[in-house]
C-alpha cells in the first residue's frame, strides 16, 4: 500500500514576513490589497485568524473586524525563493514530489528505506530540516491515498504532524465530517445536512443513485471518498498543461463586482503558482471558471501570450452572461501552458522570452 505525506506549510507568506520582521510575529497580520482599493486577504497569521480574519475576505471587512490588523502588501519573489528551498528539502528524501502550489505539496516515499520505511518518522524529519533551515513549521499528514493525507495535514496545525495507517483508514474516513473533505464548501455542506447526511458513514448508508441524481460528478466523487477511495498517484513526472486557482465561496454571491474581488484575490495565487512552475509568465490562454448554485458550470477563455489580470474582466462578463439569477458557489481562474511547439513559436515572436513548461 501506498506511503504518501501531504506537506502544507504554516499560513506560508504571513510565516515568511513574521520571521523576517520580528516585531510582528505576534501581532495579527494580513497579506492583502488596501481597503481603499477594494482589496481582498490573500492569507492571514494565526493570531489574526482568531478575529475572524480569512483569505478571500474583502480587506475592509478584516478591518472592521480587526482594526489593528498589519497589512502588508506581500513580496511574491521572497515566497517564491522561499518555495524553492524548501522543495530542495523535498528532494532529499524522494524524487516523487507533486507540488499543488508555493506552499504545499505530496511526496510518495512507498520505496524509501529511510527511517526504516516509516513515513511517519520521514515526515517528522522533513518538518525538522523545515524550520531549522529555514524558520518557518510546516504541517504533515501521513495516509494511504491523498485526499485522507490532505485532511491529516490539517488536524494538528499549526505546526503538527497526523498519520492515518491502512488499518485506521477505513475507521478515520467512516467518521469524518463531510465539510471535511476537499470540494465540500459552506453551501454543499449544508445541503447535505438537509438530507440527513453529517458523516461519510452516512453517505455510504445512503444510495447511490440519489446522490450521484441529486449532485452530479460531484456525488460520484463523494460516494468513492466517503468510502476511502482515492487511486490517484502522486505524479512527479507530468508536464504540466495547466496552473490554476479556485475557491468555494462560503455563502453564495450575486454581482460581477463580487465576483471580481474574488478573481482579485485568486490573481494574486494563480501568478505565485505559475510563477513556481516557469521563470517567465508565458501562457497559451487563460480563463474564467464559474460554479453556479445548481452546480451547474460555466467557462470562459481567451487565447493569449502573457498573463494579464485586466484579461479577466470581459472572461468574468462572458461567464455571467449565462447566470440566469442563480447565485454563485465557486469561482476559478486558470491559465493554459504552452506546450512545446507554442514555446517556439512564441520564442520567434518574442526573442527576449525563454518559454519553459515544468
Amino acid at each position: 500500500m501506498a506511503k504518501l505525506i501531504h506537506i502544507d506549510m504554516d499560513c506560508f507568506f504571513a510565516a515568511v514576513e513574521m520571521r523576517d520582521h520580528p516585531q510582528w510575529r505576534d501581532i495579527p497580520l494580513a497579506i492583502g490589497g488596501s481597503a481603499e482599493r477594494r482589496g481582498v486577504i490573500a492569507t492571514c497569521n494565526y493570531p489574526a485568524r482568531k478575529y475572524g480574519i480569512h483569505s478571500a475576505m474583502s480587506t475592509a471587512q478584516a478591518l472592521k473586524r480587526c482594526p489593528h490588523l498589519k497589512l502588508v502588501k506581500g513580496r511574491m519573489a521572497r515566497y517564491v525563493e522561499e518555495s524553492r528551498r524548501i522543495r530542495e528539502i523535498f528532494s532529499r528524501y524522494t524524487d516523487q514530489i507533486e507540488p499543488l502550489s508555493l506552499d504545499e505539496a505530496y511526496l510518495d516515499v512507498t520505496d524509501s528505506d529511510l527511517f526504516h520505511g516509516s513515513a511517519t518518522l520521514i515526515a517528522e524529519d522533513i518538518r525538522r530540516a523545515i524550520v531549522e533551515e529555514t524558520g518557518l513549521t510546516a504541517s504533515a499528514g501521513v495516509a494511504p491515498c491523498k485526499f485522507v493525507a490532505k485532511i491529516a495535514s490539517d488536524m494538528n496545525k499549526p505546526d503538527g504532524l497526523f498519520t492515518v495507517t491502512p488499518e485506521q483508514l477505513d475507521g478515520f474516513v467512516s467518521a469524518l465530517e463531510l465539510r471535511a473533505i476537499p470540494g465540500v464548501g459552506k453551501v454543499t455542506w449544508e445541503k447535505l445536512q438537509g438530507m440527513g447526511l453529517f458523516t461519510c458513514a452516512d453517505v455510504r448508508a445512503y444510495p447511490f443513485d440519489k446522490l450521484v441524481r441529486r449532485f452530479g460528478k460531484f456525488g460520484l466523487a463523494l460516494w468513492q471518498r466517503a468510502h476511502g477511495q482515492d487511486e490517484r498517484r502522486v505524479n512527479a513526472t507530468r508536464q504540466r498543461k495547466s496552473v490554476g486557482a479556485e475557491v468555494t465561496l462560503p455563502e453564495d454571491v450575486h454581482s460581477f463586482e463580487q465576483c471580481w474581488e474574488v478573481v482579485e484575490t485568486l490573481y494574486g495565487k494563480l501568478h505565485q503558482r505559475l510563477q513556481s512552475c516557469q521563470e517567465n509568465l508565458a501562457i497559451q490562454s487563460q480563463g474564467i471558471k464559474i460554479k453556479f448554485a445548481d452546480f451547474v458550470q460555466t467557462t470562459a477563455e481567451h487565447r493569449q501570450h502573457r498573463l494579464d489580470k485586466e484579461a479577466f474582466v470581459p472572461l468574468l462578463h462572458q461567464a455571467l452572461s449565462r447566470q440566469q439569477g442563480r447565485g454563485i458557489r465557486l469561482v476559478g481562474v486558470s491559465v493554459a501552458l504552452p506546450t512545446e511547439a507554442d514555446s517556439q513559436q512564441l520564442n520567434l515572436a518574442l526573442p527576449s522570452l525563454e518559454c519553459r513548461s515544468a
